[in-house]
Order: C-alpha cells, then structure tokens, then sequence
C-alpha cells in the first residue's frame, strides 16, 4: 500500500507537470505531494532533511544560472548568436543548420539546457525567417540538442549536477570522459537530420537583408570567465552556484547601479516554483525508492562497468526516462550505480539523450513544445516520434562506445 500511494503520488506529479492546467506551474502538485509524503510517514523527517540538504546546492546552481541566462539575453548574446549564425549561412538551409548545431551545443554545455529551449527557440525562428528558409530543421535541433548536447559539462542540465555529485570526479575527469560521447552523440543527431529533413534544406533560400548586430563583448566576456570560474571553484573546494552567481553579478551590476529596484525582478528570474517542484519531485521519488523501487532498480542496473554493463545502463536509463521523466529516472537509478563512476556516466547519457524519443521524456522538451504551440508552429507528434527514432537508438550506442574508449584510454578518475 505504501508503495502504491508512492506511485500514486508520482504519477499525480509528472501529469501535473505534462498537462499543466490553466498554466499552473508544476510546483502546485509537487510541493503538497512532497509534504504529504513526509506528514503521512512514508518518508521520515531525517531522510526527508537530509535528501533536501543533499539537493540544495543544485537548486543553488540552477536558481543562479537561470539568473546568468536570462541577463545574456537582455545583453543580446542569443540575438547575436542568431547574427552570427544568418551571415555564415551565406544563404543555405545546410549550412545555416550547421550553424545552428554548434551554437546550441555551445549554449546547452556553458548556459544549460533551458537556455537553448527558452532563449534559443525564438531566436532561431527569426534567424531561419530572415534568412528565408523553413524553420522546421533548426526549431527541432533546439529540442533535441538542448537534451543530447548537454553531455559535456556537470553544469550543462541539472541531471548532471546530480550525476557529477554521484560520480566523486573532478570538473576537468568529468568533462574529459564526456567529451568524446559529447561530439558523437551531436554527430549523430546532425547526420540523421540532414536525411530526414533532406526535403526542408534542399529548398531554396529566400534571404531578407540582414541587420547588423553588434558583440555584446562585456556579456561574452563574463560568459567565458565564468565557465573558467566552475573548473576554478572546484579547485577551491567551491561548489559550481557560487561561479555561476558571480557571473549573474557582474552582469547585473550596470543595471542594478543605475536602477536598484531592479532587483527584485531579477530574483523573480531564479523561477522559485519551479525551484520548488525540484525538491518537491525529489522527496516524491524517495518515497518511490524507500518502498520498493530500489530493489527493482538494483536487479536491472548493471554492477560491470564494461561495455555491455554501460550500454544496459544508458538503455535502462532512457527508457525510464521517457516512463518517468528524466529527472526522477535520475533520482533513482543513480544509488544503484553509484560505485562505478562509468556507470554513473552511462546512465546520464541515457537520460540525456533518451528524452528525445518522447515529449515526456523531460520538461525542457514539453517547454519547446509549449513555445511552439504559442507561436502556431505545433510541432507533429508523428514527426517528432519518428525521428526520436532514429536519433535516440543510434545516439545512445554511439555515446556509450564513445564512452567506453574514453574509459578505456583515461580511466574512471
């Protein structure tokens, strides 16, 4: 019975988070739930302290660079990255998806994921328009680069915070292993879109004089320190929110020098229910976890870090990504693999990539879809599963090979 309400109250909480009615934020069921498991004892007070304690400075980072992003845009880096993008185009639909591949890997891995899916997503749009092709190619790498592109950097989406914390390797160990899963994954995904949008790029472009668009240097500037700021605070014993914090500063300064009041907005920026869902969904899944689901997870989860053992784990993982959402499936598996830091990495690549295959599979694509829909674009389903498809099997036996050879040459330190 306790495992049942458990379920019970997960599947309450992800369909809230799907549906989202009347525009609700995902932390109106997520909270109570949260608190429900706590007050009905099916998670007691001590774990409860110790799973949200554990959280916080994830949350931290997350609340931080969600501030950082969203001063990037007011600065106009996405609006010059769409400049960027339309004048090396030249004009042609390929060359301007080759364009877009690299600056949203770039913005996933530094600004993470929500920034390629919130900021990105409009952007791309007006770039694709001024340069006049169809926009369906460059919307859709939005979607699935934002969840496969951020392989690279513990900072990159907030499963690999979790993932990293798991994982006890430095910065510089976790970005070297996931470099080369990285590039063979974006691979991947590049070459199946060249095929199946083989009839979108092969039309001719019907370009719109581009305006010009001037650097933001002090923005790109604070953007680049700032990445070097979370290899150095790690050095410093430091976690990754104080980096991303410093980098929201001293973009914010100018203005809140000549406006302080603008600080309350900008804390608003930080998105406290979604903060809030985080830690909600998490005390949720450890209900799940305590009543059962970790003996389950303990039998599929693989203990050889081999190859088969990574490529059973990033499979199991991408399933119950797009079963549970991929932050829950992180919640959960990542105890189970927790002694071999390859596994850990495995089955982020499963997460990561496996959500491409279905709208559920985490809420950065349900928010593309949303923006989407917002701009009588809607995405098809049909469209959408067939290339999940193609990409997803393919990208997850190309990264977990990719994986092994980086393990195989470096080690797991």
């Amino acid at each position: 019975m306790r495992l049942a309400l458990a379920l019970l109250l997960l599947a309450a909480v992800l369909a809230f988070a799907v549906v989202r009615p009347r525009g609700l934020p995902e932390a109106v069921a997520a909270v109570p739930a949260g608190v429900l498991v706590v007050l009905t004892g099916l998670v007691p007070w001590s774990a409860a302290r110790s799973e949200v304690a554990s959280l916080l400075p994830t949350v931290a980072f997350l609340a931080a660079v969600l501030v950082l992003a969203h001063l990037a845009d007011a600065e106009g880096v996405f609006r010059y990255a769409g400049a960027v993008a339309a004048r090396l185009s030249a004009g042609r639909p390929v060359r301007l998806l080759g364009t877009v591949f690299g600056v949203a890997a770039a913005v996933t891995a530094v600004l993470s994921l929500d920034a390629t899916v919130v900021l990105l997503t409009p952007v791309v749009f007006a770039t694709a328009a001024a340069v006049g092709v169809r926009p369906r190619p460059h919307v859709y790498a939005c979607t699935h680069l934002a969840n496969s592109a951020s392989l690279l950097l513990p900072v990159s989406n907030l499963t690999n915070l979790l993932a990293f914390a798991a994982s006890g390797l430095s910065f510089f160990a976790f970005a070297r292993l996931m470099a080369l899963p990285w590039l063979a994954v974006i691979a991947v995904e590049y070459v199946v879109f060249r095929l199946f949008f083989a009839s979108d790029l092969g039309t001719p472009a019907r370009p719109a004089p581009l305006p010009s668009v001037a650097a933001p240097r002090w923005a790109l500037t604070v953007l680049a320190l700032t990445l070097v700021g979370f290899a150095v605070a790690e050095q410093l014993g430091l976690q990754p929110a104080w980096a991303a914090a410093a980098g929201a500063l001293l973009l914010a300064a100018p203005r809140l020098l000549r406006s302080p009041r603008g600080a309350g907005p900008l804390l608003l920026e930080t998105n406290p229910p979604f903060l809030a869902f985080v830690l909600g969904l998490a005390l949720v899944v450890l209900a799940v976890r305590e009543h059962g689901l970790d003996r389950v997870v303990s039998v599929l989860a693989p203990h050889d870090a081999g190859f088969v053992g990574l490529l059973v784990a990033a499979g199991v993982a991408a399933v119950l990504a797009n079963a549970v959402n991929n932050l829950p499936a992180t919640l959960v598996l990542l105890p189970a693999v927790a002694h071999a830091p390859g596994l850990v990495l495995a089955v982020l690549i499963g997460v990561n990539v496996g959500p491409n295959l279905t709208y559920v599979g985490s809420l950065a694509t349900l928010l593309w879809r949303q923006i989407l829909h917002a701009r009588d674009a809607a995405p098809s389903t049909g469209e959408f599963l067939r290339l999940g498809v193609l990409t997803v099997p393919a990208g997850l036996l190309a990264g977990v090979a990719a994986l092994w050879a980086g393990l195989t040459l470096w080690g797991a330190s």
